[in-house]
């Protein structure tokens, strides 16, 4: 199929780069499976596996016609809603408000494409917020009422409209957007993002002693935290010339709020998990967990970024 508005080639370059970069990781991965293993190791090798997992999946989105990006883009945010309400108890009488729930994905991703700012920023924070509680009302059953709309709401912010900002991304007009497009902005979110979870854990494991939340991500340490937010921001600084607007200082910027969102969403999730006692979100990859773990960085990383972009970057401010 031909590709309207074919795409940069700096945007092909760097999914080449990546795939290098990601064949030469999982060789040494495997040599020190071979020569040292233990948890470590396979843990480092679930990482590279769900780089693999990420990088491919948002590549098909990025180098295919922006319609298809589009309705892909909105059926893996659609798994994700889905394995969140599979982990969360919800109401037999709120069977029917759940389709109006699944139906705001369609709906949400369309003003995405459309690059329909005000449309997109609204839908579900105002209109969905108001009409799913109103919805339950009038079903007249109130006992358990306010966990429902508590937990559909939340759901719906942090699946729906926070990777919908990858959509919006990928529709970034291409007077703002820089040499590669929404496709480059989007490439640069998505491989600094996986880049920032394997380059923490990895500082983590070689330095890490001191940890930041105990109780909820044992493993996570201030000198893994540091060293993949340094990685990040050299990453961010080499790469944003190629696939942003953005000089390699403020693309520097940029990945220092990639690699620190990212690590918030990683967190908070892993807080929701737990709170469930549950050790993976699902399990549509085997032994990797399911998509919520894939995409938990990306689900705060997706709009800090997108909105630091519109407000600076797009606006013209910087």
């Amino acid at each position: 199929m031909p590709i309207p508005d074919a795409l940069p080639d700096t945007v092909f370059y760097a999914i080449a780069v990546i795939y290098a970069l990601l064949i030469a990781a999982s060789v040494i991965v495997a040599v020190m499976k071979r020569k040292q293993p233990g948890a470590v190791t396979e843990e480092l090798s679930r990482r590279v596996t769900s780089w693999w997992f990420m990088i491919t999946i948002f590549s098909v989105a990025i180098v295919t016609n922006r319609v298809v990006s589009t309705v892909f883009l909105g059926f893996v945010t659609f798994l994700a809603f889905k394995e969140y309400l599979s982990l969360i108890p919800t109401r037999r009488v709120d069977r029917v408000i759940l389709l109006f729930a699944y139906w705001a994905i369609p709906a949400q991703f369309l003003f995405a494409h459309l690059n329909s700012y005000g449309l997109f920023l609204t839908f579900i924070p105002v209109w969905m917020f108001l009409f799913l509680p109103m919805a339950m009302t009038l079903m007249g059953k109130t006992e358990g009422f306010l966990r429902a709309v508590g937990t559909l709401s939340w759901g719906l912010m942090i699946t729906v409209f926070a990777l919908s900002h990858t959509a919006m991304l990928l529709a970034a007009d291409k007077s703002v957007a820089g040499p590669a497009g929404g496709a480059g902005l989007l490439l640069f979110l998505v491989a600094l993002t996986q880049f920032n979870d394997v380059a923490q854990f990895t500082w983590g494991r070689l330095f890490g002693k001191h940890k930041i939340a105990p109780q909820v991500s044992p493993k996570k340490t201030w000198e893994g935290f540091l060293g993949g937010l340094g990685s990040t921001v050299v990453g961010a600084a080499i790469a944003g010339p190629f696939l942003t607007p953005m000089p390699f200082y403020y693309a520097g910027v940029a990945g220092a709020i990639i690699a620190v969102a990212g690590f918030l969403g990683d967190i908070t999730i892993s807080s929701f998990k737990r709170d469930l006692g549950v050790k993976d979100s699902g399990g549509l990859i085997p032994g990797h967990g399911g998509i919520l773990d894939r995409v938990d960085s990306l689900i705060y990383a997706a709009p800090v970024f997108y909105h630091a972009m519109h407000f600076f970057v797009f606006s013209g401010r910087i």
